[in-house]
């Protein structure tokens, strides 16, 4: 019979709704702006009577609290509005003192029997939840001169194995130089390093005393380092961003030398900056005998105390590139420590450094990378430009003797707070960085600026789903009303598959939905115009209707698989807001094809099948 689903396709059609019903409800249940609080030390912790005064402080201070919540250790209070996190921040932090740590948040609002079906709302992007934005400029020089530093601690260890004698190594830009007691050492060391090092290119300068060997590294091996540089450090930032908890963060190369981040939802700009920015790695490093040659050592003096110093030796047994976990915790006596793994060849190289050394000492160098900026003048024009000075900041960790052979687990202590344990731990867990970077641009979109877009665009959605709406009830009457609700339908499906997904919203993303509204209804004007041409023609209604839907099928899924494929294209090449648009394109040309082409044909067929019609609104 025309027009006459079976019943399987109708109760199919109905639980595929419901469920779409049931994921997009939690974006009417946005997440809440809160204050995090948690205790620094194992052994304090908050009591209600504490959080009460913090609620009244608040109160007092025209913060409104919507709840507290106590989750273990820690305590979690809502706020009403976004923009009074910072000072709710500062007023706790104030009134708890360095005891706590108090940390911005953004609570989950989805009712629990919501959540009991894993449903959740869609991820806002940085243009819509508000967040930082950070240009990040990779020092390539820096990457060339830190692997010429890791090249000469090899090649003196090589020298030493071979007992060739050297008097001193030295950097200057991309050529390492060897100085020799004589030529003929020079020459056994040429070939003994450039069997190891064929990167480099080689020449001797100078006789006796004075005989250099100079290693000039090419420039294809300048190349490889400096594209190993950018990708690595790409994959170290994504790291420490994921380790930051961020939802749908961006961490992409832009040109040759530079890193774009952003970080959706991040209002404290000066933690994420710390995180992100941080350039610090560690150094193990044997102290040094007193007999060691003068050339072999350097001095540097311990971080929390600049008045203590210890010489080390120059020769480096791992770095911080050896971890391969980390975490913070506390000692016995209750001081923050970081508990370290290494990888399999860190552990080998710190067994063999640490079993030849019981009873010396070992050192944990923390080595950081800054720069300065300043103004220079030009003494022509008179035009200012600024100038970025990199600099290098060393200090001693700890000091401690080596009591047995160290394996791939340790610990190190000697930290001046909790924070600064974790810090490390995460920068070491999230692995260090290939070569320095600095903060070429920083832009903050505050949440009232996104709240603002957003606003903006349901008012977009809005406007166009009303024009439809209006324009569909005039021109097709009953018919109208049918591809109304099955555009409504629409868009909840839409939301539902991008909740569903974690897929993130961005304004490119609700042009995207603005542009789907749009194309849903051209497949139900196509059938309904098919309609209106078929009775036209002299069929009966049941016959037009089936022609009508069958008839325009064709049409329709040709024109939204030519748009399909151009979205997959969008998005395989486009970047982060381009991507936004490809995929709510995407998902919408799906649900409107389930829409037009079988939701509204159920509603039609409910109607009209099986009855007899003299004439159709349409």
């Amino acid at each position: 019979m025309l027009n006459r689903y079976p019943l399987w396709k109708y109760l199919l059609i109905l639980v595929i709704l419901v469920a779409g019903l049931i994921y997009s409800l939690p974006n009417l249940f946005p997440e809440d702006p809160a204050v995090q609080i948690s205790t620094r030390q194992a052994d304090s912790t908050l009591n209600q009577d504490d959080i009460e005064r913090i609620e009244t402080t608040l109160t007092d201070n025209d913060i409104r609290v919507k709840s507290t919540e106590a989750s273990g250790d820690q305590w979690l209070i809502r706020l009403r509005n976004s923009s009074d996190q910072l000072a709710a921040r500062e007023l706790i932090s104030e009134q708890l003192g360095d005891d706590v740590t108090v940390a911005l948040n953004l609570a989950e609002a989805t009712p629990s029997w919501l959540r009991a079906f894993s449903a959740s709302p869609m991820t806002l992007g940085l243009d819509l939840r508000g967040g930082v934005h950070f240009l990040l400029e990779v020092d390539m020089e820096a990457a060339v001169t830190q692997r010429l530093e890791v090249n000469a601690s090899a090649m003196r260890e090589l020298l030493r194995d071979e007992r060739i004698r050297y008097r001193d190594t030295e950097i200057d830009g991309r050529t390492l130089s060897l100085t020799f007691v004589n030529a003929e050492d020079r020459a056994q060391a040429r070939t003994l390093i450039s069997r190891e090092f064929p990167e480099f290119e080689y020449t001797s300068e100078g006789d006796g005393r004075g005989a250099r060997l100079l290693m000039t590294m090419s420039e294809q091996a300048v190349t490889e380092i400096q594209d190993y540089a950018i990708n690595q450090n790409l994959t170290t930032l994504r790291n420490r961003v994921n380790e930051l908890g961020v939802a749908e963060p961006l961490v992409q190369r832009q040109g040759p030398n530079q890193i774009v981040v952003e970080l959706p939802g991040v209002q404290d700009t000066t933690a994420a900056k710390r995180i992100v920015g941080a350039t610090a790695n560690l150094e193990f490093r044997l102290e040094a005998r007193p007999d060691t040659p003068e050339q072999e050592t350097e001095e540097h003096t311990f971080r929390n105390d600049p008045s203590r110093t210890a010489t080390l030796m120059r020769d480096v047994i791992i770095t911080g590139d050896r971890v391969s976990s980390a975490n913070h915790s506390f000692d016995e006596n209750g001081r923050p420590q970081v508990n370290i793994d290494l990888d399999g060849t860190g552990g080998t190289l710190m067994n063999r450094a640490t079993r030849t050394n019981i009873g010396r000492n070992m050192a944990v160098l923390f080595i950081e990378h800054k720069s300065e900026e300043r103004t220079v003048t030009d003494p022509e024009t008179g035009e200012e430009t600024t100038v970025r000075d990199p600099y290098v900041e060393r200090g001693l960790i700890s000091l401690a003797t080596i009591q047995s052979a160290l394996g791939n687990s340790f610990r190190i202590t000697g930290l001046d707070s909790a924070n600064e344990a974790a810090d490390l731990a995460l920068l070491l867990r999230s692995g260090s960085l290939a070569a320095p970077i600095y903060f070429a641009q920083e832009r903050t979109i505050g949440p009232s600026l996104g709240q603002e877009n957003i606003e903006r665009g349901i008012l977009s959605v809005q406007i166009g789903l009303l024009l439809v709406v209006l324009f569909m009830l005039v021109r097709y009457k009953m018919f109208g009303v049918f591809a109304n609700v099955a555009l409504a339908l629409n868009l909840t499906l839409l939301v539902a598959v991008m909740s569903m997904l974690g897929a993130t919203l961005t304004l490119p993303g609700i042009a995207g939905i603005v542009l789907t509204l749009g194309m849903a209804v051209d497949a139900n004007v196509l059938i309904f115009e098919r309609i209106r041409e078929e009775l036209r023609n002299g069929l009966s209604v049941q016959q037009a209707i089936n022609a009508g839907y069958e008839r325009a099928f064709t049409s329709i899924v040709d024109a939204n698989i030519t748009t399909l494929l151009v979205a997959i294209i969008l998005f395989s090449i486009g970047t982060g807001p381009v991507k936004g648009f490809a995929v709510t394109l995407s998902i919408g040309i799906l649900t409107s094809l389930f829409t037009a082409l079988l939701v509204t044909r159920a509603m039609v067929n409910l109607t009209y099948g099986g009855k007899p019609v003299k004439k159709l609104w349409i």
